[in-house]
């Protein structure tokens, strides 16, 4: 059975975000995943209330930047303060010092400050005027992404798009819960969030969901999945061998919040599509032929046989 702290939190969070289970299920996932989220939709449709939700219920520090086109990299990272009166300079911490950042609206804000960010994704340290400092553990980046070609957008830089363990769209509402929203009931809601698991136990999670077993046989799986966007006649560009590392703690955790100890082909298969559709560029034939990039990863599956468990 799943742990019951994991059944709470996923419970929590779907009173406030209403009709999008399978997404909370996977925002947790990649959480105790150690993993960071990019959160591709229009504005409007609950991407701030899900990252805030998951900071109370999660006990995670929590803040929010606004990226807009004069975002600059201290801004996120910190600077050093002078004071006359000691002679001295003190750090001032950025937004990054945090467990939760919620990067609003990313791909808004200059290609120096994605720069910026790339390391902190990467490393969980910031690198400011010589001297390195260590980030808030766990840390977690749940950045929004508005579709491109929206007013002042422009595309992230593929090194960036690898950082991020998972994509994942949200979408509308549905009718009932729009009129709940209407209604006001939401808000009343998140005023009664309380928190779940303390950050021990939630370090303790990630700790326990990188020791679930896998079997050679799915080793061989998702690297298979993986090499086979690169030499498929759907893909222009196929996924990194980062994708695979993503494939795997991604697994390793659905295994995880559906109560196992072991990862099952289903597992991978459930997350390959979230883990992937970042990370890969539809060839010129699939785009003709209108295909989506969900449906040709779905094709994947025909092309690589999936193992008996």
């Amino acid at each position: 059975m799943p742990d019951n702290k994991l059944l709470e939190v996923q419970d929590a969070v779907n009173t406030i975000i209403k009709g999008k289970e399978n997404v909370v299920q996977k925002v947790l996932a990649a959480i105790i995943g150690g993993g960071h989220i990019l959160m591709e939709d229009i504005p409007g449709v609950g991407k701030t209330t899900l990252a805030t939700t998951f900071a109370r219920v999660l006990s995670l520090d929590y803040k929010r930047v606004q990226f807009t086109p004069d975002v600059l990299p201290s801004d996120l990272l910190g600077f050093s303060m002078y004071h006359s009166q000691t002679g001295t300079f003190e750090f001032q911490k950025g937004a990054v010092f945090t467990n939760l950042l919620l990067a609003d609206e990313i791909n808004r804000t200059s290609p120096k400050t994605q720069s910026a960010l790339l390391e902190v994704m990467e490393e969980r340290q910031a690198s400011v005027e010589g001297t390195t400092y260590k980030l808030p553990d766990p840390f977690i980046v749940i950045a929004t992404e508005n579709p491109t070609g929206s007013a002042g957008t422009q595309l992230l830089p593929e090194s960036q798009l690898d950082r991020f363990l998972v994509c994942l769209s949200m979408g509308y509402p549905g009718h009932e819960d729009a009129v709940a929203l209407l209604k006001g009931e939401v808000w009343k809601q998140l005023t009664d969030i309380k928190p779940i698991l303390t950050l021990e136990e939630l370090t303790d999670l990630q700790r326990r969901t990188e020791t679930i077993f896998v079997h050679d046989t799915l080793y061989e799986y998702i690297v298979s999945l993986v090499e086979r966007t690169r030499n498929s006649p759907f893909f222009s560009q196929g996924a990194s061998p980062r994708a695979a590392i993503a494939l795997l703690r991604m697994s390793r955790a659905m295994a995880m919040l559906n109560g196992r100890d072991f990862v099952t082909a289903k597992d991978v298969q459930s997350v390959l599509s979230d883990v992937l559709c970042h990370r890969v560029h539809l060839s010129a034939r699939s785009r003709a032929e209108g295909m989506s990039v969900d449906a040709a990863i779905n094709k994947l599956f025909e092309m690589v046989k999936s193992p008996n468990m």
